[in-house]
């Protein structure tokens, strides 16, 4: 079974950086797609960025320029640089993967992160 943690969320104020990590656990035989997600209070959950087993990366609009998505293929663990962020990036973080593990599909979600951006 594979499972995600994330970290590094918290307070921080408006203009400041966080950096959120997403280590996984389990047999995984392929590590495809890697991501992560966002939900705001009184929102649905939006795409933040993700990135690829090759490291090709798609951001939202919204956060273009701003934050960077990295991964280490070897730890299957994704990362999110979050630069100049502001109070509307308040929001719980989520990371999600998606591959194979023993011949079986994949796509999980971690529990979240809290990310609260005083202004």
């Amino acid at each position: 079974q594979v499972q995600l943690v994330e970290s590094g969320g918290g307070l921080v104020q408006a203009g400041g950086s966080q950096r959120l990590s997403c280590a996984t656990s389990g047999r995984i035989s392929i590590m495809n797609v890697m991501g992560w997600y966002r939900r705001a209070p009184g929102k649905q959950r939006e795409l933040v960025a993700t990135i690829t087993s090759g490291h090709n990366t798609h951001y939202a609009d919204s956060v273009k320029g701003r934050v960077t998505i990295t991964r280490d293929n070897d730890k299957n663990t994704v990362y999110l640089q979050m630069n100049s962020l502001k109070p509307e990036d308040t929001a719980v973080y989520y990371c999600n993967a998606v591959g194979i593990t023993l011949g079986v599909g994949f796509n999980v979600w971690g529990q979240g992160t809290q990310v609260t951006v005083s202004s």
